[in-house]
C-alpha cells in the first residue's frame, strides 16, 4: 500500500466520522477528533469515565499523522505495519463496515441520468511466517457487467458522494447479487495472490528447516519426548507460511456510467 494511498484512506476515515481537518498537506494530516473517535482511538477510558461522572465538558484530542517519512512536521508516522493504522482498520469495521452511497453528477430536470451499481471492498492481505507483511487491495465490481477495477477506493475519493439519491437520477438494477459479487471478488483476490512471487515463503521454510535441525540435534537421544513435540509445534507456528485475507469494509456505490471502462486488475 503506497503512502499516498494511506493518506487518502486516513482522510476519508476521519471525514466520514465528522472530524474537522485542522491541517493537510502532502504527507501530513491533522484532525480534531470527535468524542466518539477519541474514545475509539486514544485509550482514555478513565478520563471519559470521570468526565461523564461529574458531567464535565468533553475535550476530545487532536491527532497529527505523518505519511511522508521525510516530513519535518511533528506527528505520528503511519505506514502499513503501524499499530495505529490497524487500529483504524478495526474501528472502520466497527463503526461502518458497509455503506450505500450515490454519486452526485450534474443533471437537469429534462435529463435523467442512470447510476450504475458497484460493490466495493477494501481487503487486507496478510503474509505471515516469522515475519509479517500486509497489503491492502481495493476492488470494485460492476454489478451489471461483472467488470472489476482496482484502486477503487482512490476512484471513490475523486467523486462527490452522498447517502441520498440525487435529483434527476435513477439507479440501474443489479444483475449480479451482492452475495455473488462478494464470491467473485474473493476469486479475484485468490487469483492475484496466486500470481504473486512467494520467495518469502520458501525462505521461511529454509529458516524453519535449519531450526528444526538444531532442535533434532539437541534432543537426539533425549527421553523428553513431550518437550520435544512442544518445541517442534512452536517452530511450526513461528515459521509456517500463512496468507490470510480479511475484508476491512465495503459497500454498494451507485456511480455514473463509464467507470467500467477502466483497466481491470
Amino acid at each position: 500500500m503506497r503512502q499516498e494511498n494511506i493518506h487518502n484512506y486516513l482522510r476519508s476515515y476521519f471525514v466520514a466520522n465528522d472530524c474537522a481537518i485542522l491541517n493537510e498537506r502532502p504527507g501530513v494530516l491533522s484532525v480534531q477528533l470527535t468524542v466518539q473517535l477519541d474514545k475509539e482511538l486514544m485509550n482514555r477510558p478513565f478520563y471519559w469515565h470521570y468526565l461523564e461522572k461529574i458531567g464535565g465538558t468533553p475535550r476530545p484530542m487532536s491527532l497529527s499523522l505523518i505519511t511522508n517519512q521525510q516530513s519535518e512536521e511533528k506527528g505520528e508516522f503511519i505506514h502499513f505495519g503501524a499499530p495505529r493504522l490497524h487500529q483504524i482498520f478495526s474501528s472502520t469495521k466497527k463503526l461502518a463496515s458497509s455503506i450505500r452511497l450515490y454519486e452526485e453528477i450534474p443533471t437537469t430536470p429534462h435529463q435523467q441520468l442512470p447510476l450504475h451499481p458497484w460493490l466495493g471492498l477494501n481487503i487486507k492481505v496478510s503474509y505471515q511466517c516469522d515475519r509479517k507483511k500486509h497489503r491492502l487491495l481495493s476492488l470494485g465490481l460492476h454489478l451489471v457487467s461483472g467488470a472489476v477495477v482496482s484502486d477503487f477506493h482512490d476512484l471513490l475519493l475523486s467523486k462527490s458522494l452522498t447517502p441520498k439519491i440525487p435529483d434527476y437520477t435513477f439507479t440501474i438494477s443489479p444483475i449480479i447479487k451482492p452475495s455473488s459479487g462478494l464470491t467473485r471478488l474473493e476469486g479475484v483476490v485468490d487469483m492475484l495472490v496466486s500470481q504473486e512471487e512467494h520467495s518469502w515463503a520458501d525462505e521461511a521454510k529454509k529458516r524453519w528447516a535449519a531450526d528444526q535441525l538444531l532442535l533434532d540435534q539437541f534432543y537426539d537421544g533425549s527421553t523428553e519426548v513431550e518437550s520435544y513435540h512442544v518445541e517442534k509445534e512452536a517452530l511450526r507456528k513461528q515459521y509456517e507460511p500463512v496468507i490470510t485475507v480479511e475484508i476491512v469494509n465495503g459497500g454498494i456505490f451507485y456511480l455514473g456510467p463509464g467507470v467500467e471502462l477502466q483497466k481491470n486488475p
